[in-house]
């Protein structure tokens, strides 16, 4: 008598894509804590170093303290947010596994991380006000004077101080109370010496002498000994005018970097963070409405 063996069918089991989809929600949910507890944390720090400055007396702490102060305490901000976001990511997401868990609360850090560089780049991030600027600067006050700094630092003379300014104010000052049109001569004369073709440099040089002289009742010869003292004045300007220019250059790189240091450690971390607090937060129960 023949046996005949029967393979019984497999049970019946939720399919494992189930237990590691993304569960946007979740996600989403996770990115408001992350937030609100970066908006809550801002505004304590902003109350906190508000607290510390007494405008009735000079013991303050300087502005290279408060910008240190500013930067851990963003970094700790965004840990704190971060990690809140990432468990409650992962909790609500109901996954069993611990790596999907984590990479939930890591993409809460990324939708975060999105939706703060869109609110500061528009209008709504101005109604916030002070309490996001933190955010945007990374240092307090780093930005803003990166900006300042980085506005001084054209390499143009023309963004510096108008080094013909003070040549101008003497010719018009030693010219006396002659006629405004022997004024307004001598000084674009002077100024062609200064910034006309060096080809014509000489006939130039000849030209303001003799207006200088008309202007100011003096022998040309005189005239002349002044123009060449303008010159090396302009000189000098230009010259100070270029250092002035490479130094603040020097100063908002630095800055800048620093800033961008400063931005790129707290994104890590805080994704870090983020990731550690996903794992924290996995729900290894499971339930039916989990995998739903």
């Amino acid at each position: 008598m023949s046996t005949v063996s029967v393979t019984p069918a497999p049970l019946e089991q939720p399919s494992t894509a189930a237990f590691h989809k993304i569960s946007w929600g979740a996600v989403f949910a996770g990115a408001v804590i992350a937030l609100t507890a970066h908006f809550l944390l801002n505004l304590l720090g902003i109350g906190i170093g508000a607290a510390v400055l007494d405008p009735m007396t000079n013991d303050n702490p300087d502005a290279s303290t408060f910008s240190i102060g500013s930067a851990i305490w963003f970094i700790l901000t965004g840990i704190i947010a971060s990690f809140a976001g990432g468990y409650i990511a992962s909790r609500l997401s109901g996954r069993p596994s611990t790596s999907t868990g984590a990479l939930h609360g890591l993409t809460s850090w990324a939708v975060t991380t999105l939706f703060l560089l869109y609110l500061l780049g528009t209008s709504v991030g101005a109604l916030v006000g002070g309490v996001y600027s933190g955010l945007s600067g990374l240092v307090a006050g780093a930005g803003q004077t990166a900006a300042t700094v980085a506005t001084a630092a054209a390499p143009s003379i023309a963004t510096a101080t108008d080094p013909m300014a003070s040549i101008e104010q003497q010719v018009r000052e030693t010219s006396g109370s002659d006629p405004e049109s022997l004024r307004n001569a001598a000084v674009a004369a002077v100024r062609g010496v200064m910034t006309g073709d060096p080809a014509q440099a000489d006939n130039a040089r000849t030209q303001a002498a003799e207006a200088l002289a008309r202007a100011q009742n003096i022998p040309v010869e005189q005239a002349r000994s002044q123009v060449q003292l303008y010159e090396a004045q302009y000189r000098q300007a230009v010259e100070s005018a270029k250092q002035t220019a490479v130094q603040a250059a020097d100063t908002a790189t630095s800055v800048i970097s620093i800033a961008a240091i400063i931005a790129f450690i707290s994104l890590a971390v805080g994704a870090a963070a983020a990731w550690i607090g996903g794992a924290v937060g996995t729900k290894h129960g499971i339930e039916l409405d989990d995998i739903a």
